[in-house]
């Protein structure tokens, strides 16, 4: 007879029986708590502290993050909350005592780098917490055995489980967050994040999506649709400006499809966004799918004209072949996409379409990448992101007839080449162009800035253009980018509403001046550290203070109604 034990057990959260509480009341329950404080023992002056535990809250964590904004958004959100909670978030991987690695499943290349980062922490004896699509799609992979996972609706709980990894734990959160049998979008908005750019603040619209594409392994860990209230997204986007982002970006894994499931849409959406805009800072869309756009094709045209909003879309074609496309269940046809891009190219002159393609795919001949190649020398599309086709364990698509590995490599090239065949921006040298200037170049000889088709302007590396809107005049122009001169006299405009927050600083986290922290200090002995027959040293109660004012700032981050 078999033993009670012999049966697998799923992972905790998802036990749950009638007698427990839902997940709304849980969420709500855990915004009234408030969090205790670490307990830090401390020593006398000169005093060793003999301990054979460690202390959660004192480590240094390197956070790295594979794959789209949405992922790197998360990325964000995770090491703001483990900042807020006294960790010290570190961009040495080899000073870090853990690393955090955030993972994207869209293709081989990117897991395998994930899986490598594994092994070279596990090689240094670093420990590691493990989070993203790959995890919470195959949680029982050999190589993620005994590490401790992050659900991807569960990078709210990142310190709890930190903490316990750090103490030398397993803990996997994977549950889904479900309200009245509901999906949840996922971890609330207004926690605290670290922007990699302070200038530029990436939110996610929603989760999920409706399609169930055959090569695709994303939807295995983001699941369906899950749209946050338009209400919850304005807010956020007022929270940055107020912080001096002056670019946002919108992300889902399709955005296009926003509201299908709380009885709203993207329009919507945009038209609230719009009115907190300041003048001067700009509205990026992230990607859609052509069936979603299909439906709104008018309003968004209205939209994309919207001088804070810049006139560039995202939205993938994969193959222009029906054949390769209907194996792919994409659920459009090679016209649709046609008729997206033509509606939108003429009457928003000057758009920048951005597609996708995927070179390869089980079932494709020689004349379906022939309709591919034809499609791309039709539109000359200035941004295409080629996929040589890899399949992902799990999905359908691996389990079909694939094409030979030299093929797909051929057919890779050749697209490439034909791509870069054409300039996309000689035309525009003599342009006097207006542009936002938001980033270092990749090789830090530039900033980074973009017009209002999206498009990449270097100009130069002087600092009193960072975070402003300039005039510039167009002298150079290459595949992937144009160089500007700054005009001289002209006005340079800032569009922020505040001053822009230090790299490295949490996102959500109140200013307090010091007489408020010396109050606080004085007004909570709860926090203050005493040890009967000491004397504290003045580092000793400094540290102390410390203490308090971080535990101060973890409270209002998690919105303590008891501070």
């Amino acid at each position: 007879m078999p033993s009670a034990c012999d049966s697998l057990l799923d992972d905790i959260e998802d036990m749950v029986t009638s007698h427990d509480p839902t997940p709304h009341e849980r969420q709500f329950a855990r915004r009234n708590i408030v969090p205790r404080p670490r307990k830090h023992q401390l020593q006398p002056a000169g005093e060793e502290l003999q301990t054979d535990s460690v202390i959660p809250g004192t480590q240094k964590i390197w956070v790295r993050t594979w794959g789209c904004s949405h992922n790197s958004s998360d990325g964000e959100y995770m090491a703001g909350q483990l900042a807020a909670s006294g960790y010290k978030i570190t961009e040495n991987p080899s000073d870090a005592d853990l690393w955090l690695l955030n993972s994207c499943t869209v293709k081989n290349p990117a897991e395998d780098h994930f899986r490598n980062s594994i092994k070279k922490a596990q090689e240094q004896n670093k420990k590691v917490v493990v989070a993203g699509c790959v995890p919470q799609a195959q949680p029982r992979t050999e190589y993620l055995k005994d590490l401790s996972i992050i659900g991807v609706q569960q990078i709210d709980r990142v310190v709890e489980v930190v903490d316990e990894a750090i103490k030398g734990h397993s803990v996997r959160l994977l549950g889904q967050k479900k309200e009245k049998g509901k999906r949840l979008g996922g971890a609330r908005l207004d926690l605290p994040k670290i922007r990699k750019n302070p200038l530029i603040e990436i939110i996610s619209i929603n989760t999920g999506c409706l399609n169930a594409c055959t090569y695709c392994k994303t939807k295995h860990a983001r699941g369906d649709l899950a749209s946050y209230p338009i209400e919850e997204l304005v807010e956020r986007a007022r929270q940055s400006f107020q912080e001096g982002v002056c670019e946002i970006w919108l992300t889902s894994e399709d955005t296009g499809a926003y509201g299908r499931d709380i009885g709203t849409d993207l329009p919507s959406l945009l038209w609230e966004l719009v009115k907190e805009i300041p003048e001067g800072a700009m509205l990026r869309l992230g990607m859609t799918n052509p069936p979603y756009i299909l439906e709104h094709l008018e309003e968004m045209v209205r939209i994309l004209q919207h001088p804070r909003v810049y006139a560039f879309l995202h939205v993938p074609v994969q193959s222009a072949s029906d054949s390769v496309l209907m194996d792919m269940k994409r659920e459009y046809c090679c016209a649709d996409f046609r008729r997206v891009t033509d509606f939108l190219q003429e009457r928003v002159p000057g758009i920048t379409i951005a597609t996708d393609i995927i070179c390869g795919f089980p079932g494709e001949t020689d004349e379906d990448f022939e309709q591919t190649m034809e499609l791309v020398r039709q539109y000359r599309f200035p941004s295409l992101f080629i996929n040589q086709f890899y399949p992902r364990p799990g999905t359908p698509a691996a389990k079909m007839e694939q094409v030979p590995a030299h093929m797909k490599k051929q057919r890779t090239k050749e697209l490439s080449a034909l791509f870069h065949s054409y300039k996309p921006y000689d035309h525009k040298i003599g342009e006097r162009q207006r542009v936002l200037v938001t980033e270092d170049s990749f090789d830090s000889q530039y900033y980074v800035a973009h017009n209002k088709f999206y498009e990449q302007v270097l100009v130069p590396k002087k600092p009193e253009l960072k975070g402003k809107m300039v005039e510039v005049d167009i002298y150079e122009a290459g595949k992937h980018y144009m160089k500007g001169r700054p005009v001289e006299d002209a006005q340079v405009f800032t569009p922020s509403i505040a001053q822009p927050l230090q790299k490295g600083q949490v996102s959500g986290l109140p200013q307090v001046s010091l007489l408020d922290r010396l109050s606080l200090a004085r007004s909570t002995p709860v926090f203050i550290l005493k040890k009967a027959n000491s004397v504290f040293s003045p580092l000793s109660l400094s540290l102390s203070l410390s203490l308090s004012l971080s535990l101060f700032y973890f409270m209002v981050c998690q919105g303590s109604s008891e501070i």
